[in-house]
């Protein structure tokens, strides 16, 4: 069976919405209730006049990391200032004691693959630009089912706020970026 456009089951005689009790000529009763271009709703009008409400149950993700601003000496994370390199992890911030992308290990990385809940990304900044890290640090990281997003700190720190933002299970290791290089804050430079 074929169905034309506005017909209701291939009758081509009845078309969509049309009330079958009507004489041919009069118009379909949905037509008779809607309300035309100039009606205002009224109380009387019963559920269509009726106000929305929306009533906020929870603040968008209130203990969510969220990288306000670095500098070359280190980060503000949740308005908490951070000196030198750092962990974010979901509910924490700590000291990761790094000096270059070259002292990053496995060892280094083992605090990522040890909570609960699992991590599923880590965003690794490594300065002032994107280094490549060891292959077998990553290797172990992707073993443990955790992906890592290497890149230079400020694109990093963006990419963390974003993950976050969207809910995922994030966490990031971070090299302050050397020199005056400094950003004052990131909700700005999002926008």
């Amino acid at each position: 069976m074929s169905h034309s456009p506005g017909t209701i089951g291939g009758d081509p005689g009845r078309a969509a919405g049309a009330d079958t009790g009507a004489a041919p000529g009069d118009a379909p009763s949905w037509d008779r209730w809607a309300p035309r271009r100039g009606h205002r709703l009224s109380p009387a009008d019963d559920e269509l006049y009726q106000r929305t409400h929306i009533s906020l149950l929870q603040r968008e993700s209130p203990h969510t990391m969220y990288i306000d601003s670095y500098n070359s000496r280190g980060f503000t994370v949740n308005g908490n200032r951070v000196l030198g390199p750092c962990a974010l992890l979901p509910h924490s911030v700590v000291q990761w004691n790094v000096g270059s992308h070259q002292d990053i290990t496995e060892e280094s990385f083992s605090l990522f693959w040890m909570l609960e809940p699992r991590i599923e990304i880590v965003v690794v900044g490594t300065g002032d630009r994107t280094e490549r890290l060891q292959s077998q640090v990553l290797q172990a990281m992707r073993q443990r089912g955790i992906a890592v997003e290497v890149q230079d700190t400020p694109n990093a720190c963006a990419t963390f706020n974003f993950l976050c933002h969207e809910g995922r299970v994030t966490g990031a290791a971070l090299i302050p970026p050397p020199g005056e290089t400094s950003l004052t804050s990131l909700g700005q430079a999002a926008e």
